[in-house]
């Protein structure tokens, strides 16, 4: 296809502002739920993602993922992004902007996975899992689903990224969070340092999720303008949903609570955005508000696992409802695609099927890469006595905020 100066200038746009979401939003929002002892590690997990994602991207990782080898399991073994052909396009973008565009899909992938681990994990065992994790999970199943593998023509609607990356990323940070075992929960040791921090954050990553679904169009259409407004849609309902549930069985509407229930129905609505209308936006936000509510306030408890910051109750199990609402609620009158309430019953089993092969691989994958981490950094988990003083002071020598 011809190259489009219009289309090439939104991906630019969108590939900043998914940017964004990892160094700013995901940093802020994750720092600011942190106890004040661990803020600049939990922000500095986030930088590093970008950093060290960025690189596995262009080393390997985009090979695997996009470079077609005739196999249904990986993509080629091309290191490097310098044999990139100035002159190649992807659709009517250069590809270079592509294999950008995609690469910050990639570090904040792997980013979310740190809030189910934050003072738990050794920052150099962070460093080497991020990289591997993109090399060897990410880059593979995105090869399956995106790409050329054996999941590409199953049928499976996954407009920006709902198994891909936040089923993906949430069941990773559950595996992790199990393999690390709990922190010991002293009083006060795990109270976050700045709500007003998480707000912001929250703030940046609702902007920057406008780029992260309107952009996976690649092109200025009427796609790309309905995948805007219905993130937006579904984002304002999350909110109220996690809001009226939380009054509901707490009697309180806590802003938390709020920003918590929009970032919920981000992640919803990230893999149908490209394919159900605002009804179906109304729908699968306000069910995203109540699914990350009850993630976080009862399947967590319940089952005892210490998800630091609920990135498997927020993007993981809300991840999961959100690929299966886009079989339900998919319109052919968006983007050709019917899903079970428009006649189309069958959309269903793809959706089921992605979920349960990106499930086991995450889980099997993650297992492998941080037992190699581990190995590599001499232990993986951060000692009792360093948590209890300080990730900050005792892993970086440095203070978030200035107290005795």
């Amino acid at each position: 296809m011809e190259f489009n100066a219009a289309d090439t200038v939104w991906v630019i746009m969108a590939s900043a502002m998914v940017f964004l979401m990892t160094p700013a939003g995901l940093s802020f929002f994750y720092g600011g739920l942190a106890s004040r002892r661990s803020v600049l590690n939990t922000v500095g997990m986030s930088y590093v993602s970008m950093c060290v994602a960025t690189l596995a991207w262009v080393f390997l990782g985009y090979s695997l993922a996009f470079e077609d080898s005739g196999s249904a399991i990986v993509g080629q073994f091309k290191f490097f992004l310098s044999n990139v052909g100035f002159e190649e396009n992807t659709g009517t973008i250069p590809k270079m902007l592509f294999v950008l565009f995609q690469g910050v899909f990639a570090a904040i992938a792997v980013a979310i996975i740190s809030g189910s681990i934050i003072e738990r994990i050794k920052f150099s065992t962070w460093i080497i899992f991020s990289f591997l994790w993109i090399i060897l999970v990410y880059s593979p199943l995105v090869y399956w689903i995106w790409g050329s593998g054996f999941l590409s023509n199953s049928g499976e609607l996954d407009f920006a990224g709902g198994t891909v990356i936040h089923v993906n990323a949430g069941v990773a940070g559950l595996v992790l969070s199990l393999v690390l075992g709990r922190r010991s929960l002293a009083k006060n040791t795990n109270k976050a340092s700045s709500i007003k921090l998480t707000v912001l954050g929250a703030a940046l990553l609702w902007f920057g999720w406008f780029g992260f679904n309107a952009g996976s169009e690649l092109a200025v259409d009427r796609i790309t303008v309905n995948a805007f407004m219905v993130t937006n849609v579904a984002a304002c309902m999350g909110g109220l949903g996690w809001m009226l549930i939380e009054w509901i069985k707490q009697k309180k509407l806590s802003i938390l609570g709020l920003i918590s229930g929009v970032v919920a129905a981000l992640v919803g609505i990230t893999p149908a955005s490209g394919y159900v209308d605002i009804y179906g936006a109304l729908i699968i936000g306000f069910t995203s508000g109540l699914i990350g509510y009850s993630g976080v306030n009862a399947l967590k408890p319940l089952l005892g696992y210490d998800d630091s910051l609920d990135a498997f109750g927020i993007h993981g199990l809300v991840g999961i409802w959100g690929t299966i609402a886009t079989g339900l609620f998919a319109s052919p009158v968006i983007n050709e695609a019917a899903g079970v309430f428009y006649g189309n019953p069958g959309q269903i089993w793809p959706q089921l099927k992605s979920l349960g092969v990106t499930i086991l691989f995450s889980t099997v994958g993650t297992l492998v890469v941080y037992f190699i981490s581990a190995a590599l950094t001499k232990g993986g988990k951060v000692d009792h006595l360093t948590r209890m003083r300080g990730v900050d002071v005792k892993l970086h020598d440095e203070n978030a905020f200035d107290y005795e």
